[in-house]
């Protein structure tokens, strides 16, 4: 038996906004990006609603170590200790030590850290499986590949399983809320490459998907669509920062200008009950710090 099951993880009382996707397979048990740990218990109600408890599960995979996408893990773990965790090479250290992780994120939410994804416990590392990219990983009766899909996060991966043809792809090409057709960018810092990024978007158009996962929140029936207006829209908000960069008089005055521009082009396209939807689960103001590091940094060896 082959199933594929989206978890509604209800971040922040919001539904559609942070999904886990359950994986079976003759008997084997995995979950895709657990989710933070301010929504554990959210997920564990989940799953039992599946027949599935935490200590029927044999691996998590994460596509990358931020909080929304893993922060429940050492949670998960300390509950089944036989569960393994695979993660990118470049995420593992942060997953067994993550007060550096916390200590960022600190910065970015400094008000309502714990509000927004709770606990983030270590996971022991002899629990993980450190990835590359290029590996394939048995799963019952399924193969999973996995590819290193960087440009959001520099510990990204995208991992493709071969009975659907399902492509979970993280945050690698953005927010679309299953049911909707506008597609946008999430792009916090410290990470975010543009370049980089492109190379992701051929990596996983190279192996054909018939559907991507995404996080945030759903499943998207078009992969060559869906990642050539991601990709437009991404560089277009990347084109609208940097001019804003080079005429605002300050850095507050920029994210401002961004954060406006942004709201209303996702205005144009949304229903006034989903803007706020989508602008929350992105992080705006997020977006335009990621996007303002890139815009200097590429400027860099220009001037």
């Amino acid at each position: 038996m082959h199933k594929i099951t989206m978890l509604d993880d209800n971040w922040m009382g919001r539904p559609k906004s942070i999904g886990t996707a359950l994986l079976e397979s003759h008997g084997h048990r995995a979950i895709v990006d657990p989710g933070p740990g301010s929504t554990l218990e959210t997920l564990k109600n989940q799953l039992r609603a599946h027949g599935v408890s935490v200590a029927d599960l044999d691996a998590i995979l994460l596509t990358h170590i931020h909080l929304d996408h893993a922060g429940a893990s050492g949670a998960l773990v300390r509950e089944n200790p036989r569960l393994a965790v695979y993660v990118h090479k470049l995420g593992a250290p942060h997953m067994i030590d993550p007060s550096k992780l916390l200590a960022s994120a600190a910065r970015l939410w400094p008000d309502n850290l714990h509000q927004l994804f709770g606990d983030a416990v270590p996971v022991a590392a002899e629990n993980l499986r450190i990835l590359e990219g290029g590996e394939t990983l048995p799963f019952g009766s399924r193969k999973i590949e996995v590819a290193y899909t960087p440009g959001h996060a520099s510990h990204h991966v995208s991992y493709f399983e071969d009975a659907e043809g399902v492509a979970f792809v993280g945050d690698t090409t953005g927010i679309r809320i299953e049911g909707h057709s506008f597609v946008m960018p999430a792009t916090p810092p410290p990470d975010i490459d543009l370049k980089i990024w492109d190379g992701s978007f051929a990596a996983i158009l190279d192996r054909k998907p018939k559907r991507l996962f995404l996080t945030h929140f759903g499943f998207s029936e078009d992969p060559a669509a869906h990642i050539a207006q991601f990709r437009e829209r991404l560089h277009h908000w990347m084109e609208i920062t940097e001019s804003i960069l080079q005429s605002a008089p300050s850095d507050e005055a920029a994210m401002a200008s961004f954060i406006t521009k942004a709201r209303a082009e996702i205005s144009e396209h949304l229903p006034p009950e989903d803007v706020e939807q989508y602008a929350a689960t992105a992080g705006l103001n997020l977006s335009f710090l990621g996007l303002a590091r890139h815009a200097r940094k590429r400027a860099q060896p220009a001037s």
